[in-house]
């Protein structure tokens, strides 16, 4: 089987809170060119932020490097972010992902590992090695142009005037 040709955009920044905007405007500027809709655009934003602010709290106790990729399909998008700091257990985290649970107060929620959850939720594939460092791949996938269509169908309907 063919691999697809992907374009390969790299950034490495400080892992430093203020350089986390700067990868959310990114991911929007080259989602967009992509073509994704603005709400899959906003989904991406929220999961690499999460990424990167797991990477900026966690990786590091004084200052590192995060490497952000992007690998550019004609049907998808991959997002990779990586550092070289501390790895953790990934396996205790992902049994501890899941829900959160509506009938326990908000006071009760669990510190930690939301933003794995979240990431799972908002992105259609997600890859996590811990072999050297954490590397955290994303895929979200092009789902075409269904609302443009509906928004056809919709203008027809429309009455003259």
């Amino acid at each position: 089987m063919k691999q697809q040709e992907a374009d390969h955009i790299q950034m490495s920044v400080p892992a430093k809170p203020e350089y986390v905007g700067v990868i959310r405007l990114t991911v929007s500027g080259i989602a967009n060119r992509v073509g994704f809709t603005y709400d899959e655009i906003e989904d991406m934003k929220i999961a690499v932020a999460e990424a990167c602010t797991n990477v900026v709290n966690h990786a590091y106790e004084e200052g590192g490097v995060m490497n952000v990729s992007f690998y550019l399909y004609e049907d998808k998008i991959e997002i990779v972010v990586a550092d070289q700091g501390q790895s953790f257990d990934i396996a205790s985290v992902r049994d501890q992902l899941g829900p959160v649970n509506a009938d326990r107060p908000v006071a009760d929620l669990k510190e930690g590992g939301l933003g794995l959850f979240l990431i799972n939720t908002l992105m259609d594939k997600v890859e996590i090695n811990d072999e050297s460092g954490i590397v955290l791949v994303m895929t979200k996938f092009l789902h075409g142009d269904e609302v443009e269509h509906d928004v056809e169908r919709f203008s027809e309907a429309q009455p003259e005037q």
